[in-house]
């Protein structure tokens, strides 16, 4: 465990240098968009789906 801590506090520097605050809210924001057109794409499929099955 202690082996795990030394490299931590480097491991956060490096990152806090490397990425900035506002690329990681766009990559987040943009990976949320993705997943929720997929959602949506699925629910309205469902829907579909369950209407053709009411109907017959």
């Amino acid at each position: 465990m202690k082996n795990i801590k030394s490299y931590l506090m480097p491991m956060l520097v490096l990152l806090m240098l490397t990425l900035s605050s506002c690329e990681i809210v766009g990559d987040i924001f943009k990976a949320g968009a993705y997943t929720a057109i997929i959602v949506i794409v699925l629910v309205v499929v469902l829907i579909f789906w369950l209407f053709r099955k009411l109907r017959r």
